[in-house]
């Protein structure tokens, strides 16, 4: 493929890739008070990442994050703004960082695996700073600002991370989509 069709196509697909992580937001396992919700949204950008390596990811991620801001996201002020959305969901796409080894693997599961661990790790950092700065006046009288936002941040970002981890996992182990995490360039 030429480098202009592999551009058209990365592009074509990051448009699908944001599409779909906003539809599949709109289906919430569960919703936190004061934000953050379980749902398979970070599905797409790290198969972008995984697909196209890490700038792509980032990019997945950043465009998605601006997106949920465009479509009514909520913050209280400008700096949370970034932390929580363009930022955060631009941390998954360090999943990227483990494209080659997905592309290259017979098993995917374990590149897989760890790509999603790193990517909501830094998302959970974005969040977590976001937290401590700006919402740890709503800590429980007794507890730290510190642990209000681990656990509150935790509650969300380790089941979707979870489920995002199975459900990436199980289209790698399908061998009829196994080839669906194979491109020929990482950007």
């Amino acid at each position: 493929m030429t480098n202009t069709s592999t551009n058209v196509r990365m592009i074509a697909e990051l448009g699908v890739a944001l599409a779909l992580a906003l539809i599949l937001n709109m289906f919430k396992l569960f919703q936190m008070p004061y934000g953050g919700s379980v749902s398979l949204e970070m599905l797409p950008i790290v198969i972008m990442a995984f697909r196209w390596g890490i700038k792509s990811g980032i990019l997945a991620g950043a465009g998605y994050g601006l997106l949920r801001l465009a479509t009514g996201a909520t913050a209280i002020h400008w700096v949370q703004y970034l932390l929580d959305y363009p930022v955060a969901f631009a941390s998954l796409g360090l999943a990227g960082i483990f494209a080659s080894w997905v592309n290259k693997s017979d098993n995917k599961v374990p590149p897989i695996v760890y790509g999603i661990l790193v990517g909501t790790l830094a998302r959970f950092v974005a969040h977590f700073t976001s937290g401590l700065v700006f919402f740890g006046e709503y800590a429980p009288e007794g507890q730290s600002e510190f642990m209000y936002s681990l656990i509150y941040n935790t509650t969300f970002l380790a089941p979707e991370g979870l489920i995002t981890m199975i459900a990436v996992s199980l289209l790698a182990l399908n061998k009829s989509s196994s080839e669906f995490f194979t491109t020929s360039t990482y950007s």
